[in-house]
This record gives structure tokens, C-alpha cells and sequence, in this order.
């Protein structure tokens, strides 16, 4: 219908987008143009489509060539924002750690509503979403001022250096050839950003180091 909110659902379970589909029946100005499975999918279909807003599944499979770096819903994410116009992305999911949501939003994630959610929170997200305001649930945002109001141990030197680096996308054998160190080095100066910034992976780790003003 003209003037509806173009909307593409994004989960690799069935079961989980036929229920997202059951919860927006309700809201009479929102209309479902695609329903998919794969990360792969999920950008072809934003690109050809140009969906209002996407509905995003952050644990969507991994990134294609992300070698477990990056979470499939991160990695569409990411490359869905690159279009032109590009539509905005809502993260609905079943987690909600520092390094998952931090991930979303570095990614160019809108919103993040967890999947327990109701119809109505829903589609008042996806209303918000689709003029560009930032969506979250409460829970959410109250875990993101604890970690705003908790400074960071200092990252070292070469720590900041491996980060940047990773930051550019190299691996960690890349890195360990740009430095000239071992492999093994560079994965544990890794493990000390993580353990340092409090987050599981390199996309988080990333996201917190550029809010905090240690990488550009």
C-alpha cells in the first residue's frame, strides 16, 4: 500500500521470522516486502528491494571472508548501509552484551530491541527506525551508560598499534607481518584489548577504542 513502511525481515530461523511476521499484522502501516535466511540474501534483497527499514538477526551466521571475526548480522549490516539511498537497519535479537550491541552500532545499526519484545514495541521501533531516531530498549541503554560511566584500563602502545591495524581489516597474520611479529604475539596482544576493553571480539573491540578516541 502507498505510504507503508517497506520492511525486510532478516533471521536464519524460520520459525522466527514466520513469528516477527505474526507480530507486525497488527500495525496497519507496516508491510512485509521479504523474508530471508543468509547474510548473502539479506544484502542482494535490500539492494534490489529498498526496504524502509531491515530487520536484522545480529547472530545471522558469520560474515562471508570475516573467518569468525564478525557475526553475519554485523557484516550485512555493514554492507547493506553502503547503498544508496541506504535504509536503516534494526537489530532484533535474543542477545544483548556490551560487545554484541557496540558491534550493531559500529556496524551502522539504528536500534537494537531484543526478540521479547512486544508487537507493539516492534512496530513503534520500526516507525522510529524509518525516520532515523535511535531505538533501545531500556535494559539496553542502561547497560551502555554502566560501560560510558567505567573508564577503560590503558592500552599499551603496540596493543593500540595491533588494534589499528585490525581496525584496517588485516588478520592476524597480516598484522604480525606489518609489525614484524609472530602470529602468536599479535593474538595475544588481541587478548589484552579484549580483556582490557571488556569485549569478545574485534568489531566490538574496535567500536569502544574509536568511541573512547583510542583509534581514529
Amino acid at each position: 500500500m502507498p505510504g507503508n513502511l517497506r520492511v525486510l525481515i532478516c533471521d536464519d530461523h524460520p520459525v522466527v521470522r514466520a513469528g516477527i511476521e505474526a507480530m507486525l499484522r497488527g500495525a496497519s502501516d507496516v508491510e512485509i516486502i521479504g523474508s530471508v535466511g543468509e547474510p548473502e540474501q539479506a544484502v542482494a534483497i535490500a539492494a534490489a528491494e529498498q526496504p524502509d527499514v531491515v530487520l536484522m538477526d545480529l547472530r545471522f551466521g558469520e560474515g562471508p571472508g570475516s573467518e569468525g571475526a564478525e557475526s553475519g548480522g554485523a557484516w550485512a549490516t555493514r554492507a547493506i548501509r553502503k547503498n544508496r539511498p541506504a535504509p536503516q537497519v534494526l537489530i532484533l535479537t535474543n542477545y544483548s552484551t556490551d560487545s554484541d550491541v557496540l558491534g550493531a552500532i559500529s556496524a551502522g545499526a539504528v536500534g537494537y530491541l531484543l526478540k521479547d519484545c512486544a508487537p507493539e514495541e516492534l512496530a513503534e521501533g520500526i516507525r522510529q527506525a524509518a525516520g532515523g531516531q535511535t531505538v533501545m530498549n531500556n535494559n539496553i541503554i542502561g547497560k551502555l551508560r554502566g560501560r560510558l560511566a567505567n573508564p577503560f584500563e590503558s592500552l599499551t602502545n603496540r596493543e593500540q598499534e595491533v588494534l589499528t591495524l585490525a581496525s584496517q581489516g588485516l588478520s592476524n597474520r597480516a598484522i604480525a607481518k606489518n609489525l614484524i611479529l609472530t602470529e602468536a604475539t599479535v593474538k595475544s596482544h588481541m587478548a589484552h584489548v579484549f580483556s582490557k576493553l571488556n569485549v569478545k571480539n574485534r568489531t566490538a573491540a574496535v567500536a569502544v577504542a574509536r568511541e573512547r578516541g583510542i583509534i581514529d
